[in-house]
């Protein structure tokens, strides 16, 4: 016999329901929602549920209510659910696909979908049953079955894909079929659920591709704009997937795209706009591409001016520097954890400092999409068209200036201010790919850009800095610059970079936010170009800076702490003068003091902290006992609350262990900076920082590890002494269980702070460190010789490979024939420095120790050496001896041997060594 419900326990039910959905007062819904809860230690409540969901007296918004309640049980418990309760719901969901009430039928469908993600085999004929459900002569039973099997597709589609019964064989061809339905949901629901599966890897579609575009092609002219929007998403999909498919009809395509581009619903004109970016992706289209430029970059150019939408949804576009941020506009941020990486030669940056993990330069900040629900900051029409103009400039290089310099001169210079905002954000998007073709053109627009800086409008002034920040390496560094002498190179700086850095300053110091944020990323993103040319500018940048703190409101504050701490990493040393200091450090001090330990606006002020310690060095130590207690603090208070939580997860709030990551690295910047003068501070240490960093390398989240062994490598070189006596027992061997011969994703980080930090403990541990070269040493080496790991990766495992065979050559050289080649092809790109040149000492005397086994690689070694630019005298005649003991062991063989030898590398020995 079928369930019935008590109809004392059903109406009970129903008031609640009523009151959680009708209640004004919030006090009152929250109440029944509690107690709605409390009907989970009954065993036939979901029962209660479905049953309300399928009774058509009742209210819809109850029986939507009841049935959303369920789809939460059945997420949360479904294995839990007994078989015959479970059997009842699926009958009454199913019985609700058509209800006349579209709430009720989202639900049904909802619950449906749940039970599939969460487990198909416990509904295993569901699937049939929809697909029989869509040839119903009811229509509303049809848009029922319909949208619960979008549902599935959407979220589900990898297990269909894997499914055993192969459904999508059936499944497929029937959508297809109905993208001709009369109903336009049903044709825009089955276009929908197949766009779902248009990938690379999905048999079932590649096998009816030719009936997918047929069926599309018929969809062109539809009235209804979601049919429309998914026939773009489709063609997006397939451009992607299987380009050929489209090339008999492109023509077709390109118009009808061109057309969809430019329509007056943007959600239709956004998917259609990225079929231009997944076009210019492809680059065995070049030539299928160039023949519509002309359409589609006018097109591209239209879609970036703003409309009148947009402007209105940007709100005050007047002075608003005093207006107060909301909270809602303050995204939620995550500290850039450090990362050991190598500068190489042409490069940016210092070798051997810690960056931020997989950190992207400023300038590509306008064609980042993750912060979508701000007008000024979304993946909209405009953006996506700029990215596919810079995609496409990417692709055709300078030759797409011909397509583009007529019509952005028509833009640049519009009466209209939304006209001349586009061309300036246009003439941005193509710096990248256009330079050569820009350069000749630059010496005019760079100077008009920046008298644009003072124009009326705040977003001409903001998208301005974005554009001159992307060609700040040509107003930094005229090309081609080795055919410049001093004189020419600081003509063009006074005629360019001095108004440039004068430009940002003001914009800075703007009266609206927009244009503060604009001026602030503009001049971090120039900071990381110019470098040490910024020195001789160094005042007046850091009093615009600092100005700046009586003005920012707290969102833009954010992006004033990265300013500062880019600029510190850009000068570096030159920051550590009396006056700078004065200047820098009073206003991070009162924001130090002001901002209290549980607040997440302390992360970017922290970060610049970092950045300032190790840029400052002993400068910075009258701050360096406040600064390192307060980290010590964070950390050890997070332990605390860790500990807290794992005793009592119910009652206690999970920590935020950001706050522990940000602590580790300013401590970590604050020993590169200070260097031995920071071991007073460990000494001292309360609670003791070695008994932190114990804990926090075995934490299970990544980036706290990753943090922990930047910390571990830094103390290797500025506080040997207090780590030592805990290396072989504590550290050592957490050390080389995170050196992870194929780490995933997550832990790559990880991997190459420990593989760093193990190089560092290896030259101050010295012959000790023998006892761990044989668990080291098979994981750095596949750590190098592996294909598939990132570069950093490598380069730091070829780095601690060398310093192991300094102080242990004995131990790494029966090993060196299985990475010499590969070592010596890592390690030739990157700067000269110091730590390159301890891994070169090392290699020499694993060389010295084997050289039978270097002879192999024999080639790749000289090519290593000359490659050294700036060479040490010592290591040059390392070098020297090495050679020409080499050339006494091959004897008549020499000439034979030189003669296989790239000429650039022969000359070059015979240049430095006479050989």
């Amino acid at each position: 016999m079928e369930w019935q419900p008590q109809q004392a326990d059903l109406d009970s039910l129903v008031q609640l329901l009523k009151a959680a959905t009708t209640a004004v007062d919030n006090t009152v819904q929250q109440q029944a929602y509690h107690q709605l809860n409390s009907f989970n230690k009954l065993g036939d409540y979901n029962n209660y549920l479905a049953y309300i969901l399928a009774v058509p007296q009742l209210p819809p918004s109850i029986r939507a209510t009841g049935g959303l309640i369920l789809k939460t049980n059945l997420h949360e418990r479904l294995a839990a659910i007994d078989p015959q309760i479970l059997e009842f719901v699926k009958k009454c969901a199913l019985s609700c696909v058509g209800d006349p009430q579209q709430g009720v039928r989202n639900a049904a469908g909802s619950i449906i979908t749940t039970v599939v993600a969460k487990d198909l085999g416990k509904w295993p004929d569901i699937l049939p049953r929809l697909m029989e459900m869509v040839q119903s002569p009811d229509q509303l039973v049809v848009e029922g079955s319909f949208s619960a099997l979008e549902k599935i597709c959407q979220d589900s589609a990898h297990l269909l894909e894997r499914d055993p019964q192969q459904p999508l064989n059936y499944m497929i061809p029937k959508f297809i079929q109905f993208f001709s339905h009369d109903n336009p949901k049903v044709r825009a629901s089955a276009i929908h659920c197949v766009n779902q599966f248009a990938t690379p890897t999905s048999q079932a579609v590649m096998a009816n591709m030719e009936a997918f575009v047929d069926a599309l092609y018929k969809r062109a002219n539809d009235s209804h704009s979601d049919v429309r929007k998914y026939v773009c998403q489709a063609l997006v999909s397939i451009m992607e997937a299987r380009p050929e498919a489209l090339l008999p009809q492109l023509d077709n395509v390109v118009s009808f795209m061109l057309y969809c581009t430019q329509e007056s619903d943007e959600v239709v004109a956004l998917e259609a706009c990225e079929f231009w970016l997944a076009f210019a992706e492809q680059p065995g289209l070049r030539d299928n591409l160039e023949p519509y430029l002309s359409r589609i970059i006018p097109v591209l150019l239209k879609g970036m001016v703003y409309n009148e939408d947009d402007i209105m949804e940007l709100g005050c576009l007047d002075d608003d520097a005093n207006v107060p941020d909301k909270e809602e506009d303050i995204k939620p941020r995550h500290h850039k954890v450090r990362s050991h990486t190598h500068a190489h030669e042409g490069g940016p940056g210092a070798a051997g400092t810690p960056v931020a993990n997989g950190e992207d330069s400023d300038d590509d900040d306008f064609f980042d999409d993750d912060n979508d629900d701000d007008v000024y900051t979304k993946w909209s029409l405009r953006k996506c068209s700029a990215a596919a103009l810079d995609v496409i400039a990417t692709m055709f290089g300078d030759e797409l200036l011909i397509y583009l310099i007529p019509k952005l001169k028509e833009e640049l210079f519009h009466a209209q201010w939304e006209h001349r905002e586009a061309g300036i954000l246009a003439l941005g998007a193509v710096a990248e790919g256009c330079p050569t073709g820009m350069e000749p053109h630059l010496p005019q627009l760079v100077p008009h850009l920046l008298q644009t800086l003072n124009d009326q409008q705040p977003l001409v002034r903001a998208i301005t800095c974005w554009t001159l920040s992307r060609y700040a390496k040509w107003i930094v560094y005229p090309t081609p610059i080795m055919q410049l002498n001093e004189q020419q190179i600081a003509e063009h700086r006074r005629m360019y970079f001095q108004p440039l850095l004068e430009g940002l300053s003001r914009m800075v110091q703007d009266n609206n936010k927009r244009v503060q944020e604009a001026g602030c990323s503009a001049l971090a993103t120039v900071e990381e170009e110019a470098g040490g040319e910024l020195v001789p500018y160094l005042e007046p940048i850091l009093r615009t800076l600092t100005y700046a703190f009586n003005k920012y409101q707290r969102k833009n504050l954010l992006i004033l702490y990265d300013a500062i701490g880019t600029l510190a990493e850009a000068v570096g040393g030159a920051l550590n003068e009396q006056k700078y200091i004065e200047i820098l450090m009073a206003p991070l001090n009162q924001k130090w003091s002001e901002l209290p330990d549980n607040s997440r606006d302390i992360f970017p002020l922290l970060e610049c902290m970092s950045s300032v310690a190790t840029a400052l060095g002993t400068g910075f130590t009258p701050f360096a006992p406040v600064v390192w207690n307060r980290c010590l603090g964070l950390v050890s208070s997070t332990l605390q609350q860790i500990q807290m939580y794992q005793a009592n997860a119910q009652g206690v709030e999970e920590p935020d262990k950001d706050f522990m990551v940000v602590a580790l690295d300013l401590l970590s910047g604050m020993a590169q900076g200070l260097n031995t003068s920071v071991e007073p501070l460990v000494a001292h240490s309360n609670p003791s920082i070695v008994t932190l960093l114990s804990v926090c390398i075995k934490d299970p989240t990544p980036e706290v590890r990753q943090s922990a062994y930047a910390l571990l490598g830094d103390l290797a070189i500025s506080a040997f002494v207090h780590i030592r006596p805990h290396l072989n027992t504590v550290f050592m061997p957490e050390l080389i269980s995170q050196i992870d011969p194929t780490p995933d994703e997550m832990r790559v980080s990880v991997c190459n702070n420990a593989t760093w930090a193990a190089g560092e403990i290896a030259l101050k541990y010295e012959g000790e460190m023998g006892i761990w070269v044989e668990h080291l040493l098979p994981r750095l080496i596949i750590l190098l010789t592996s294909k598939h790991n990132q570069a950093t990766l490598k380069e730091n495992a070829a780095i601690t490979i060398g310093r192991l065979g300094y102080v242990c050559p004995e131990k790494v050289a029966p090993e060196l024939d299985k990475f010499l080649q590969v070592w010596c092809h890592c390690l030739c790109e990157i700067r000269d420095n110091l730590e390159k040149e301890s891994a070169f000492q090392g290699i020499c005397r694993i060389i010295e120790a084997s050289p039978e086994r270097a002879a192999p690689s024999f080639v790749y070694f000289c090519d290593a050496v000359v490659r050294w630019k700036r060479i040490s005298p010592e290591l040059n005649e390392r070098f020297r001896s090495i050679l020409t003991n080499f050339k006494g062991a091959f004897g008549a063989q020499w000439d034979g041997v030189m003669a296989g030898f790239p000429v650039r590398v022969r000359d070059e020995l015979q240049r430095r060594y006479g050989l």
